[in-house]
C-alpha cells in the first residue's frame, strides 16, 4: 500500500510541472513568472506542508522515531539534503522553462537506476549485472526522445543535461533521506530538512519579481504549481522517510514518464505549445524512449 504514494507523487508532479511551464517566463509569455519567484513560492510551500509533521512527534511512525534525544551534532545531515533539494528543483525548473515537458519528464525517471546505483556502490555486494542492463536501456530511452527532436537539436540536448542533473540531485536526496532518517525519526528529519529549506529560500527574496504575480490572472496558474508541486514532494519524500524502500518507490514514481508525455499532449491540444506541432511518427518515437525508461527502472528493481 505504501506505494500508493509515490503513484499519487508521479501524477501530482507531471500536472505541476504542466502549470509551471504556462505560468514562467518564456517566448510564448513573456509576462510569465521568472523561474526565482516560482521557486520561491514552491519551497515555501512545501517547506510548510512539511513542518506540520513536527505536530505529530511521536504520535505517527513511531517505529521510526529515535529512542533517545537527538545529537545536534548532526545538523549537517539535513543542511546537505536541504541543498540537494534545492539543486534538483532549480535543475528541473530550468529544464522545464528551457525545453518540452514530455522531453524532460521522462529522463527524471532515470533517476531510480541512479538510486539503485548509490545503493549498489555503497553496499560490499557491487553493482548487480541487472544493474548495468537497466542503466543501458536507460540510455537507449534518452537517446531515442533526443532523436526525436532533431529540428532543435541544441535545446533538447540541453534540456537532457539539466533533467539528468536534477535526477542526480534528487537520487542522491532519497538514498539520504533513507539512510538518515530513522537517527532522527521522520517527524523530525523532514521538518529540520525543510526548514533549512525555507531559510535559504528566504536568500531570495529581494529578487522576488512580486509585480508580475497578479499579472493577467497568474495567480490562477501559479497556485495550483505551488499546491501540486508541494504535495508531490510531500508523498514522495514521507514515503522514503518513513518506509525506506527508495528504490522500489521510485520505480513507481518513475511513471511520471509516461504521464509526461501523455498529458504534456493533451494539456498543449487544448492550450496551445510545441508538443501540440508534434507529429504521429515523433509522439509514438517518445512513447517508446519512455517505454525503454519504464523497462529500465523496472528491471532496476526486480535486480
Amino acid at each position: 500500500m505504501h506505494l500508493l504514494l509515490p503513484l499519487l507523487a508521479s501524477l501530482l508532479f507531471v500536472c505541476g510541472l504542466l502549470f509551471v511551464k504556462r505560468v514562467s517566463q518564456s517566448s510564448v509569455r513573456p509576462e510569465g513568472v521568472d523561474q526565482i519567484t516560482l521557486l520561491f513560492f514552491v519551497n515555501l510551500g512545501t517547506s510548510g506542508l512539511m513542518g506540520l509533521l513536527y505536530l505529530f512527534d511521536g504520535v505517527l511512525f513511531e517505529s521510526s522515531a529515535p529512542t533517545s534525544s537527538i545529537n545536534w551534532s548532526l545538523i549537517w545531515q539535513p543542511l546537505i539534503v536541504a541543498v540537494l533539494f534545492m539543486l534538483g528543483l532549480i535543475f528541473t525548473f530550468t529544464a522545464v522553462e528551457v525545453g518540452d515537458v514530455s522531453i524532460a519528464t521522462p529522463v527524471f525517471g532515470v533517476k531510480v537506476v541512479f538510486v539503485t546505483c548509490i545503493l549498489a556502490l555503497s553496499s560490499s555486494d557491487g553493482i548487480p549485472p541487472a544493474i548495468w542492463g537497466a542503466a543501458l536501456l536507460a540510455s537507449m530511452g534518452i537517446a531515442l526522445i533526443q532523436w526525436t527532436g532533431q529540428h532543435h537539436p541544441k535545446r533538447i540536448g540541453v534540456t537532457i543535461a539539466l533533467a539528468l542533473t536534477a535526477a542526480t540531485c534528487y537520487a542522491t536526496f532519497d538514498t539520504l533521506v533513507q539512510r538518515w532518517s530513522p537517527a532522527w525519526g521522520s517527524t523530525r528529519f523532514l521538518p529540520a530538512v525543510f526548514a533549512m529549506v525555507a531559510a535559504l529560500t528566504l536568500l531570495a527574496l529581494p529578487w522576488v519579481r512580486w509585480k508580475r504575480i497578479p499579472t493577467r490572472g497568474n495567480w490562477k496558474l501559479m497556485l495550483p504549481a505551488v499546491v501540486l508541486l508541494a504535495l508531490q514532494a510531500f508523498c514522495i519524500t514521507l514515503a522514503v522517510s518513513v518506509f525506506g524502500d527508495a528504490a522500489r518507490l521510485n520505480v513507481v514514481y518513475s511513471l511520471r514518464g509516461l504521464w509526461g508525455v501523455l498529458l504534456a499532449y493533451t494539456a498543449a491540444r487544448i492550450w496551445g505549445g510545441s508538443e501540440a506541432d508534434l507529429t504521429s511518427k515523433l509522439l509514438v518515437m517518445r512513447l517508446s524512449g519512455a517505454g525503454l525508461l519504464t523497462l529500465a527502472v523496472a528491471l532496476a528493481v526486480l535486480s
